[in-house]
């Protein structure tokens, strides 16, 4: 997959705060970046910056290896929702969107089909300022697809989402990235995070303190993958020949393969296991662990 998103060395100050400091990371097609940090580490400034909305002090992030500003055609390249998405509360959601897909040279019929996309259908005639938090959020994510971008950097899309739209979201995002898009995701809620994202970057008071994927991050504080099951034996043999870390004859621990990957093996030699499921420390504790070293929440 190409990458789609390059922050290389990114600072910007505002008079002697320093908000963001030498910050670089990628996000490549195909894959779900979770952006984590503090409040005040900086998060919703990188993306700004990323999406031409402030200059950056020092430091480049393009996308596409272009900046933003120079992109020939942004409107089918990246889609973005920030501060939770504007919307005037007097339109219908329908209206809304279609406002904005005129300025962006989109058709009507676009509207309708990210409606049904994004379950509002019943609700597209309602006024805006009557929804939930969570049609709000699905009206942002269906004006970030208007252009039917190959981008989406959202800032806290999950934030005040209930159980059943936080899963409807992940759903959501994992079937975006299958389709080859790049999604750079900041968020508070570490837990959905470690069940969405493939990769993690953690900054905290502008700088970073962690890049990795998400199996690595969690092995490297010890966690990893238990298997049971009577056919551990052999996938011992078959993971540890494909460079896996595996420890344990009876029960496995495998740290540096994720809960899909260790799946497609067992699928693929048609294995027979009683239990997969992570252990050792969370994505939570993680962070708190990476934040804390450095100052912790500011």
């Amino acid at each position: 997959m190409a990458q789609a998103i390059e922050v290389s060395g990114l600072t910007k100050r505002f008079g002697e705060v320093l908000a963001v400091n030498d910050l670089s990371f990628t996000v490549d097609e195909g894959r779900i970046v979770g952006f984590l940090g503090p409040n005040g580490a900086g998060k919703t400034t990188t993306l700004r910056m990323l999406l031409g909305l402030i200059n950056p002090t020092e430091g480049i992030a393009t996308i596409f290896g272009t900046p933003y500003g120079a992109l020939e055609d942004p409107v089918h390249t990246v889609g973005a929702v920030l501060d939770g998405g504007m919307l005037h509360p007097g339109r219908t959601g329908r209206n809304h969107l279609r406002a904005l897909a005129r300025e962006a040279g989109v058709s009507d019929s676009r509207v309708d089909e990210l409606l049904e996309l994004v379950a509002l259908t019943e609700a597209r005639d309602r006024r805006a300022g009557g929804y939930s938090l969570g049609m709000r959020q699905r009206l942002g994510l269906a004006s970030a697809l208007l252009g039917d971008p190959k981008i989406l950097v959202l800032d806290e899309p999950a934030n005040g989402l209930d159980p059943q739209g936080i899963r409807w979201l992940r759903d959501f995002l994992r079937s975006l990235a299958r389709e080859g898009r790049a999604v750079l995701v900041s968020s508070h809620v570490l837990a959905e995070v470690a069940q969405t994202a493939d990769d993690v970057v953690v900054i905290n008071k502008g700088r970073s303190v962690a890049q990795a994927t998400l199996t690595e991050i969690i092995a490297r504080s010890g966690g990893g993958m238990k298997v049971s099951g009577p056919d551990t034996a052999r996938l011992r043999d078959i993971l540890v020949i494909g460079g896996a870390e595996v420890s344990g004859d009876g029960d496995l621990i495998v740290r540096n393969r994720s809960g899909e990957d260790i799946g497609r093996v067992i699928a693929e030699h048609q294995l027979v296991v009683s239990e997969l499921a992570p252990v050792g420390s969370s994505l939570e504790d993680i962070f708190f662990e990476l934040t804390e070293a450095t100052g912790g929440p500011s």
